[in-house]
């Protein structure tokens, strides 16, 4: 043995002659029961850090017995403790600093190709360069190839928190919770459990409030482009449009209602349909920007001027609504405040601080440009 350092002690179990555990433990003369001197064992020297089974050893006590006095806890006696301090002090040990998670966090999405993310993107940026947090940023793709592995990567990489815009199966929602990462869900597009934490807007008020403005306007053929009925916050805005006309004494008739993707091409079929027919409307309120652009395509297809001849309806106010021609009236959706709201949110609950309540809902408003005006007829 090299009387300078000591040599490590690599049986499992414990020591025979002690009961002690000893694993991981550095040990000298007092394998044989001699005493331990600084020249054997000299404060300071990196290469045989001081364990606390080293410790426990030195003092002749167990290794629970070295935990308590360490971190404080009573139940050791008094000479006891102050042989144990003796120790600690002899040899400089120091108290490792807790394994905590990685300094980043994770913004997780279906598929990530249209303005709307990038608005999430700036949002959760904003909070997590404030609290000098990393951001690893995930997609699964349109085929959700990468949703296989990204669970597994995410478990490794442990990260303080996650944003998902993606929604996540229950069992992918136990896996995190059973190693300690907290989630919460962006604009949820389904029902969740009550102990899962979101944050989302208020799509209901915001359909309301949009065939409200157009209803005020004077017109009563209003038609609707919606999304996929399975997508919550499309449920949300096409109820919100079946308020405001019943409210306003119109039926809402079937011919008015087309349901199709979220998309611009998804906006410019549904449009191309509804202005084809004899009776057509003379506004439309549609699910998204994306939608209304579509619209805005079908209807010059058709000869139409809007808003003269058609008036049309957004929702999001996505920057590029601001920059057509003519300037799209929308139900602002707060993406860039609920993204920050989300990330203030999963960022406290990767510190353990508990939250106020599961669910959070920003406020819609409505922004009125040029897009709408009284029906020409």
């Amino acid at each position: 043995m090299n009387g300078a350092r000591g040599r490590p002690y690599g049986r499992r179990g414990g020591d025979a002659s002690t009961g002690r555990a000893t694993e991981g433990a550095t040990l000298s003369s007092a394998e044989s029961g001699g005493p331990v001197t600084d020249r054997e064992y000299p404060r300071g020297d990196p290469t045989t850090p001081v364990t606390i089974s080293y410790i426990a050893e030195s003092a002749g006590v167990s290794i629970p017995t070295v935990s308590k006095v360490i971190n404080g806890r009573s139940g050791v006696a008094a000479n006891t403790r102050a042989r144990v301090e003796a120790v600690i002090h002899q040899y400089g040990y120091r108290k490792p600093a807790p394994v905590s998670r990685s300094n980043m966090m994770e913004l997780v999405f279906d598929e990530l190709e249209h303005l709307w993310g990038l608005e999430i993107i700036r949002g959760v940026e904003r909070v997590a360069r404030r609290q000098r947090v990393g951001v690893v940023l995930t997609e699964f793709g349109p085929q959700r190839n990468a949703i296989r592995y990204w669970i597994d990567d995410t478990l490794a990489r442990r990260p303080a928190c996650i944003v998902t815009v993606a929604q996540l199966s229950q069992e992918q929602r136990d896996q995190l919770r059973a190693r300690g990462i907290p989630f919460v869900v962006f604009d949820p597009t389904a029902e969740l459990p009550d102990d899962v934490p979101f944050v989302g807007a208020t799509n209901w008020a915001g359909g309301r409030s949009a065939t409200r403005h157009l209803v005020e306007l004077g017109h009563r053929r209003i038609a609707m482009i919606g999304g996929p009925d399975q997508i919550l916050c499309c449920r949300a805005r096409l109820d919100g449009y079946r308020s405001a006309m019943e409210g306003a004494g119109l039926a809402v008739e079937s011919d008015l209602l087309v349901r199709t993707a979220l998309t611009q091409q998804g906006g410019y079929q549904a449009a191309a349909d509804l202005l084809a027919r004899p009776q057509r409307p003379t506004a439309i309120f549609a699910c998204n920007d994306l939608q209304a652009l579509g619209v805005y395509q079908a209807a010059r297809a058709a000869g139409l001027r809007i808003p003269a001849d058609l008036s049309v309806v957004g929702f999001d106010d996505l920057p590029v609504t601001a920059l057509v021609d003519p300037a799209l009236t929308t139900v602002h959706q707060p993406l860039i405040e609920m993204a920050m709201a989300a990330t203030e949110l999963a960022l406290a609950l990767g510190r353990g601080e508990k939250a106020p309540q599961a669910g959070l809902e920003l406020a819609t408003t409505l922004t009125v440009r040029q897009s709408t005006a009284p029906p020409p007829y």
